[in-house]
């Protein structure tokens, strides 16, 4: 018998999940990052390990985790670096979590250069 609480299974949050390992297991993308809710986590967990699937899950807050899903070569890298808040990651860092996620590379090398230019002002304001 199974300890694991099944939520609500037509909540958006679930549907979400459902589609990310859909488009993973039919080769759509190769990596997905699930935002949720963190009662949701020990069914999201048993569902992602049930489709073969590798993942890494980063704590937001108390109440919500980061899960990241895919093949075992991203979600190895994502362990490499996703040691800190997303939004405390290098310009280097997001354009590789960009990347791996499927976003456009042109939008993510803009972006990139806004960051890194960014960065260089900050570093430039403090010496």
């Amino acid at each position: 018998m199974s300890t694991i609480d099944f939520p609500d299974l037509n909540i958006p949050e679930i549907k979400v999940l459902f589609n990310h390992i859909y488009e993973l297991k039919k080769g759509v993308r190769r990596m997905a990052l699930y935002t949720m809710n963190k009662k949701n986590q020990a069914y999201a967990v048993a569902r992602v390990e049930s489709q073969g699937l590798s993942y890494a899950i980063q704590e937001i807050d108390g109440c919500r985790i980061n899960l990241f899903i895919g093949c075992e070569e991203c979600i190895a890298a994502i362990r490499m670096f996703v040691d800190r808040p997303l939004n405390q990651l290098t310009p280097e860092e997001d354009f590789i979590l960009g990347a791996l996620l499927g976003y456009d590379v042109c939008m993510q090398c803009k972006r990139f250069c806004s960051r890194k230019s960014e960065q260089i002002r900050n570093s430039q304001d403090i010496a």
